[in-house]
């Protein structure tokens, strides 16, 4: 027989739940009221109001110099408050008056306000509208109710396509970025944000606080009236080392450069500031701005996003040789006053490597050898320092690894040498050795790495990151970051192989290959590289650096031109105006030049193409003699006319004297004194031996080049 539970203790069970789910409720309605109230407070009052977001000004990116990069400017963008009481046919007429003004597809426009119309909810009928259709839609508020126009921030880059991969561009918000940044952020789904360089690096900070219109809405989430507009914050600015004078003369370097293509990168090799960053080719992010979002993929796919300076792996060649020395030097395998004779080629057994010189350079010490770029004499020195020895010095200057500047998917390079090989279990051979000592094989390095190289040899072994910003400040004066330099190793070399490295530099430039990088009051320090390449011409580079007499130097440039063939005559021309940028402030002023007589060449005077009226003709002296008519003139022949009358001239040819006049006052140099040609001019081919003399190049590397027709021998390199 089943137990039957008594009614008290079924009494009590339902008391039970019922004391429970009260006490759950108290628990739930305590949560909403009281610790979740400001939540349910904001959720509530976005129910009641809608807002129309105003972007705020972003903020500035300035140059070390005051130049604005980037900034904002005032946009206008065109709003449609629906009214209680409007009609789709209302919308229809307004969206006809607006095609006009707004330059846009009438069927776009009904659309958009049919939509707004329907949904009884603001929308942004156009945006960024132009000076013109300002004052259209001026006249047609008057006459159609609910249109106005709000004011913006919009992004803008005074020069365009100027520090564009440093800087990078602005675009519509994508799923990917709504789930980085969120709506905690006062973001919304039509946001512009940074997609690339300082713009992504620092949208919090550049963003700034929007503001907007605050409007009421009822149930239905229907306009009722405007509540407020809130005023925007603006963002903070960057304040860079980039030099605006130092990175226009990179730039346009590179626009005027055979291929167009290539980087510079310019430091402070006192403190690893980056002073130019230029890659080509660039883009305008101005172009950006405005896109809708079907356009802006497609836009997108066209950038040329690739950032040749830290994203790009090249061969170094003959820029390498640095690194060689320093190993060469420091082994002690091989003395600066060795000589080795250049025949044009190396004979390795198995295989002849050649130099660039194809007829030889002859006898080279170490100053000829890296001022004169000769491979036979680096061929020999690799031989002799060994391989492990450069490869260790090449990773003592940052070789084969990033230099830590803060940029995105910034490239090692490749160092090449023995100890990867031996880890691969593969064999190293003499022409591997060979190779590396003239920077060809596997090597491969970035633009940025080169320039932090060539740093490291103007402070005689500071290993520098770059960094390229200066500080950031708040709208209201506050810094919120500043950058101070940063060490990241040291090249330990003896005082007396910077000593040598400097010379054979300095020699570079004045006497050898470097010579299109010399600037008037300055000493520069210059190596030049060609480098092989399987996909056209070869790569031309030019590193370098530069101080006054007896100071620190003050900028040290890398410049790699893609394609360029020579170091010399591509990349040398870039780096010194670079250089010159950098040390306006301590180059001694240019005089202008003096004035220069010129004697007045003797021009034969010839007859007047006017015919000469009788009263104007004077009779010349007898020594000048005048051909006689064929049929002699009578004298009672001749009439003398009245001057009130002017009669026409004799229809009686006069010929020209045969020996030209020159004017008395300017004396004709002699015949017997040749005068020679400017240096490097070349003299006609029947001048007098003298003047043609006079005119070839002095050393015989320019002679090789004058019978050539073209540069110096040695801009090969």
């Amino acid at each position: 027989m089943r137990a039957v539970t008594p009614v008290p203790e079924r009494l009590e069970i339902l008391w039970t739940l019922a004391w429970a789910a009260g006490l759950l409720f108290l628990l739930r309605l305590t949560g909403i009221q009281v610790l979740q109230s400001s939540h349910y407070r904001e959720l509530a009052e976005k129910n009641r109001t809608q807002v129309i977001a105003q972007s705020a000004p972003r903020g500035r990116i300035i140059s070390s110099d005051g130049e604005l990069i980037a900034a904002s400017k005032p946009s206008f963008t065109l709003v449609y408050f629906p009214g209680a009481e409007v009609q789709a046919s209302y919308a229809d007429r307004l969206a006809e008056a607006l095609a006009g003004p707004l330059g846009t597809k009438q069927e776009d426009l009904r659309s958009s306000l049919r939509r707004a119309v329907t949904r009884e909810t603001p929308a942004r009928i156009a945006e960024n509208l132009s000076v013109s259709a300002m004052f259209a839609i001026s006249g047609l508020k008057n006459i159609y109710s609910g249109i106005d126009v709000i004011t913006e921030a919009r992004r803008h880059y005074p020069f365009g396509a100027y520090l564009s991969h440093l800087v990078g561009y602005m675009g519509k918000m994508d799923s990917r970025e709504w789930a980085r940044y969120g709506a905690s952020g006062g973001y919304g789904f039509d946001s512009r944000v940074g997609k690339t360089g300082l713009e992504r690096m620092y949208e919090k900070e550049l963003r700034g606080k929007p503001g907007g219109i605050f409007m009421e809405v009822d149930s239905r989430g229907r306009l009722s009236r405007i509540l407020e507009s809130r005023k925007w914050v603006p963002g903070a600015d960057i304040r860079l080392t980039v030099d605006s004078k130092v990175q226009t003369a990179a730039e346009e370097g590179l626009r005027s450069s055979p291929s167009g293509r290539g980087a510079v990168v310019a430091l402070d090799p006192r403190n690893g500031a980056v002073l130019a960053f230029a890659s080509s080719p660039g883009y305008d992010p101005n172009a950006f701005v405005s896109y809708s979002d079907e356009e802006f993929p497609r836009q997108a796919e066209k950038i040329p996003e690739f950032n040749v300076a830290v994203q790009g792996t090249y061969p170094p060649g003959s820029i390498f040789k640095i690194i060689s020395a320093a190993a060469l030097l420091e082994s002690g395998k091989m003395t600066p006053s060795e000589k080795v004779f250049c025949p044009g080629y190396y004979d390795a057994g198995s295989r002849v490597f050649k130099c660039w010189e194809r007829k030889g350079h002859g006898r080279m010490d170490f100053l000829d050898g890296l001022a004169h770029s000769c491979d036979v004499y680096y061929y020999t020195a690799g031989l002799r320092a060994g391989p492990l020895a450069i490869e260790r010095k090449a990773r003592e200057f940052g070789i084969g690894r990033p230099t830590g500047i803060r940029l995105p998917d910034e490239k090692a390079g490749n160092l090449f040498g023995p100890t990867r090989r031996a880890t691969r279990k593969s064999y190293w051979f003499v022409g591997d050795t060979l190779n590396l000592s003239i920077g060809q094989g596997e090597t491969l390095v970035t633009p940025a790495q080169m320039a932090v190289m060539m740093a490291a040899v103007a402070s005689r072994g500071s290993l520098w990151k770059p960094h390229y910003l200066d500080r950031m400040v708040s709208h209201d004066g506050r810094v919120l970051l500043s950058r101070s330099p940063e060490l990241r190793g040291e090249v330990r070399l003896a005082g007396s192989t910077w000593d040598l490295i400097w010379e054979a530099l300095r020699k570079t430039v004045e006497e050898g290959t470097g010579r299109p990088a010399r600037i008037n009051g300055a000493e520069v320090y210059g190596k030049t590289g060609t480098a092989q390449t399987p996909h056209g011409k070869d790569h031309a580079w030019f590193v370098a650096f530069a101080r006054m007499p007896g100071a620190e130097p003050e900028v040290a440039v890398a410049v790699l031109v893609e394609h360029g063939e020579h170091g010399s005559s591509a990349a040398g021309p870039i780096a010194r105006k670079v250089m010159e940028a950098a040390m306006r402030e301590t180059l001694p002023r240019k005089a202008p030049a003096p004035a220069v007589p010129v004697p007045a060449p003797a021009i034969p005077f010839s007859a007047p193409a006017t015919p000469l009226s009788a009263p104007a003709l004077t009779v010349p002296a007898p020594a000048i003699p005048f051909s006689v008519p064929a049929t002699p003139l009578s004298a009672p022949a001749l009439t003398v006319p009245s001057p009130a009358a002017p009669v026409p001239a004799p229809a009686i040819p006069f010929s020209v004297p045969a020996a030209p006049l020159s004017a008395p006052a300017l004396p004709v140099p002699s015949p017997a004194a040749p005068v020679p040609a400017p240096a490097g001019a070349a003299a006609p081919q029947d001048a007098p031996a003298e003047v043609r003399a006079a005119a070839q190049p002095a050393g015989p590397e320019e002679a090789a080049a004058y019978e050539a027709g073209g540069e110096p021998a040695g801009e090969a390199e």
